[in-house]
């Protein structure tokens, strides 16, 4: 379909950056001359008032902006607002949406009426006039520049006559709508191929928990692939029948919480997360707070269990595999010298959602997202513990198909990031006019196919065939 696209005939200098050159026939115009723009905190009439208070006009706020998605999602109805006199306005759609303070040149199609508040200037469109899927995606292009354009305070404000005043190249309206055709087709093809991609990763994902879970709680022998021969009632519901080799005790058995602190604060800073486990807080690609100082944090030797109390009932936990200081917060467990319990080990069992479900029993808390789970609980945890031998050949396991299952979640997300980058250069070479797409777009049928269903079984090949 886009194999045979190719530039058009002729092209003009635009002038503007962003723009480049535009196809010679396509009409350079602003803003403001295709478009009426929204009249800021405008307070409805007597009669549109009822159409506010009966909750049937959605409200776009900010977080409705510069989605993923081509047209901007309502945050919520009207009637879940309270507002002041001329604190919000209501809009005729379809309209262009575009932030002007905040987060400044995001933009998002509303293609129905609703409202906004100051922090979103609106422009209306004429359906005679031009496409506003075409203009949205064409504008879309020039939010690096509104950013750059906006101005250098606390919170970012972008002027609404600046934005008015943006430039635009438009080809004839049945150009504009073969080209919104043209992106609308492409579009679903490449959505499509992305959906399926991250329902791949999804389920590449949940197979690495599954073997895992699997082997840590001694429902295979990973070294035969089967069950074990004998099993036992582990008499904790959760675990079921186990090993009957295997031992189950409470956690004191193996840990025991220590509370040493920094007098320095100089040593290297962990971090405790329900994804990376006990990690260096300079191996973080995200902005946190940092303390003035350190001292007085609590230090952490290799092979000890660090738990972040808050956040215990998502498995935010993990067993370090360095020396260094965490946060005073969360709790450190040290090994007591007699345990058989090896730290890899313990690190995969203690995050498995058989565990996790436990730690959101035993922690304490008026609302789920604030639920701590402290020492006294972690103790009485009862843990499974094998044979040496069994756990080192399941650490072994484990790090194998994790390392397999990882490499084929690493490929299916660089080809996410491909399938990304291509739709968005598509769009703007389409709707900037370096691809001419109206040959293309004539070509397509009436009516679609549904699209295929996404098979689970086909992407679990797919992912096999990827690790090989």
């Amino acid at each position: 379909m886009i194999a045979g696209l190719k530039p058009y005939a002729t092209y003009k200098d635009s002038g503007v950056p962003w723009l480049g050159e535009v196809p010679a026939h396509w009409k350079l115009t602003l803003l403001k001359w295709v478009s009426d723009r929204s009249q800021n905190g405008s307070t409805p009439s007597t009669s549109e008032m009822l159409y506010y208070e009966d909750g049937s006009v959605p409200w776009y706020g900010p977080s409705s902006c510069g989605t993923a998605e081509e047209v901007g999602q309502p945050m919520r109805h009207l009637s879940q607002f309270a507002f002041t006199k001329g604190g919000a306005r209501l809009v005729r759609g379809p309209a262009l949406l575009v932030v002007v303070i905040g987060s400044v040149g995001r933009m998002a199609l509303m293609p129905h009426d609703g409202s906004t508040n100051q922090q979103i200037t609106a422009f209306e469109f004429s359906a005679n006039r031009v496409n506003p899927s075409f203009m949205l995606r064409q504008l879309r292009n020039a939010e690096p520049w509104l950013r750059a354009t906006a101005s250098a305070t606390t919170i970012p404000i972008l002027n609404s006559d600046v934005l008015a005043r943006l430039s635009c190249a438009t080809p004839s309206l049945p150009e504009q709508t073969a080209i919104v055709r043209f992106l609308d087709h492409a579009d679903r093809r490449i959505q499509r191929y992305i959906r399926a991609k991250q329902k791949l990763m999804e389920l590449l994902e949940e197979q690495k928990q599954t073997i895992v879970h699997q082997a840590v709680t001694g429902q295979i022998d990973v070294r035969t692939g089967q069950p074990y021969p004998a099993t036992k009632p582990s008499g904790v519901e959760w675990l079921g029948d186990v090993p009957t080799h295997w031992d189950l005790c409470p956690a004191k058995w193996y840990f025991r919480e220590v509370d040493e602190r920094s007098e320095t604060g100089s040593e290297e800073l962990l971090s405790v997360s329900h994804i990376t486990g006990v990690t260096p807080r300079s191996e973080k690609n995200v902005t946190m707070f940092k303390a003035e100082s350190n001292v007085g944090y609590k230090l952490c030797r290799p092979g000890d269990l660090v738990i972040n109390t808050m956040w215990a009932w998502m498995a935010a936990l993990g067993v370090s595999k360095q020396a260094g200081i965490v946060s005073p917060s969360y709790a450190v467990y040290r090994p007591h010298p007699s345990s058989r319990l090896l730290g890899n080990y313990a690190d995969l069992l203690l995050r498995t959602t058989t565990y996790k479900n436990e730690y959101i029993c035993r922690s304490t808390g008026i609302r789920s997202s604030r639920l701590r789970l402290y020492p006294e609980e972690v103790l009485r945890i009862k843990l499974l513990c094998p044979p040496l031998e069994d756990q080192h050949a399941i650490v072994e396991f484990t790090s194998k198909k994790s390392t397999n299952a990882r490499r084929a979640i690493d490929l299916a997300h660089d080809e996410l990031s491909l399938l990304r980058e291509y739709r968005t250069r598509l769009i703007a070479d389409a709707v900037t006019g370096k691809l001419d797409v109206r040959e293309a777009a004539a070509r397509l049928p009436d009516g679609e196919a549904e699209p295929k269903q996404f098979d689970t079984a086909e992407a679990l090949i797919d992912a096999a065939n990827a690790e090989r």
